[in-house]
């Protein structure tokens, strides 16, 4: 509990703060070291009345204190060995001011992870982490009306809440869900690592597993389309728009990439075949692909010594509301959108083609064969083809028993 120490008021007129700690028998008594005006105390809340300046910081330095005790006691607790109100006492006076909170870490975090991007870091990803930050903040003072929660005030529980937040309060989908418990279990792996926290949390927490589906990829008869489609002159932005999605069906690049790679990134074999070799912006890994001639063609289209990059640059927005013109003109059904190009050249210019799947997991720049096989369903044609070859094969099988 919280009282004033109103028998000896100070020069200005304020009475000290002082907190009692009382655990079974045992009793120890501190200095908040804090003090404030009597009139302003609330002591059914052990918090000062009001929204002034003294009212406000004061409450939040007692809202620390009292996150230090909490978790001074739990981490007592969890060396299952007898301790008295003394050794709670002894234990958060020793924290405090050292000790570290969930959003502080993840804070700190934050904060490193912003100096790193452009370096090995993507901005988008970072977008994720200052996401899970703000939804963590809300989420804390919604449940415990505090700012912020010691690591040893956490609980199994709170994962889970949380989770349901996210979900039902913020409407938030499967994947976006993941990721911000992705977040989570990583801080506090981090704290477990460096002392902060005597438990490793969440660590045995499953994180949703995402929702499979089949990435929407275009029909050769809108890829044709789209290629043969006649945009007048004048519509500049239009025309650029369709050449840069179709170099994404002819390359696999995604927009990213496709807006950002220079002439440097064009080697020669020895064999003269050119080709592209990047560094993917969204997780680094080396992307390898031999140009078409029809990508070669597109290259040379906007060729231009006074550039650095191979294409013009085009703001995505922009580039998105042209792609949904260019699906009107072309009469398509459904979205359009340039990530559907990079989906186009893993099923229907590779694998249609007979490319194996190792060589387009390479060809994309996927660390993991596993995302080559989600982005590149085998197709129908791809499906009657192979059976047909397997139907060759095996004419002159004969079974013996």
């Amino acid at each position: 509990m919280l009282y004033l120490k109103k028998s000896s008021p100070n020069k200005a007129g304020k009475a000290a703060i002082m907190g009692r700690i009382t655990l079974n028998r045992s009793m120890a008594q501190f200095s908040c070291k804090l003090s404030c005006n009597p009139k302003l105390w609330n002591p059914r809340e052990s918090r000062l009345n009001g929204k002034s300046h003294e009212a406000v910081t004061v409450n939040a330095k007692l809202e620390k204190l009292i996150l230090a005790i909490h978790s001074a006691y739990d981490t007592l607790a969890g060396r299952k060995q007898l301790f008295d109100a003394t050794d709670v006492k002894n234990m958060f006076q020793g924290n405090m001011g050292t000790q570290m909170t969930l959003l502080q870490l993840m804070g700190r975090f934050n904060d490193g992870f912003r100096k790193r991007i452009g370096v090995d870091r993507s901005p988008k990803t970072f977008t994720q982490y200052i996401y899970t930050h703000r939804t963590l903040a809300e989420f804390i003072k919604k449940e415990y009306n505090v700012t912020d929660l010691a690591f040893g005030q956490l609980s199994e529980q709170f994962i889970r809440d949380y989770q349901d937040f996210i979900a039902i309060n913020k409407k938030l989908g499967n994947e976006t869900q993941r990721h911000y418990l992705c977040i989570l279990k990583k801080i506090c792996k981090i704290a477990y690592k460096e002392g902060h926290s005597d438990k490793h949390y969440f660590a045995h927490f499953s994180v949703p597993k995402p929702k499979l589906s089949t990435p929407k990829s275009l029909s050769r008869e809108n890829f044709e389309k789209i290629r043969d489609l006649v945009i007048p002159g004048t519509q500049y932005s239009h025309i650029l728009t369709r050449d840069l999605f179709l170099f994404a069906c002819y390359t696999g690049t995604a927009y990213i990439d496709a807006v950002a790679i220079t002439k440097e990134n064009l080697q020669t074999d020895d064999n003269g075949g050119l080709w592209l070799k990047y560094q993917r912006k969204k997780t680094g890994a080396l992307a390898r692909v031999k140009l078409l001639p029809e990508a070669i063609e597109l290259i040379e289209q906007y060729k231009d010594e006074a550039r650095a990059t191979l294409f013009p640059h085009l703001e995505y927005s922009t580039l998105c509301r042209n792609l949904q013109g260019i699906r009107a003109l072309i009469g398509m059904r459904g979205e359009l959108s340039y990530h559907m190009g990079r989906h186009s050249f893993a099923s229907l210019i590779t694998l249609e083609a007979g490319v194996p799947i190792e060589t387009i997991s390479r060809m994309l720049g996927h660390k993991d064969i596993k995302t080559t096989q989600i982005y590149a369903r085998v197709t129908p044609k791809k499906l009657f083809e192979d059976m047909d070859n397997f139907a060759k094969i095996t004419r002159d099988l004969k079974l013996v028993l």
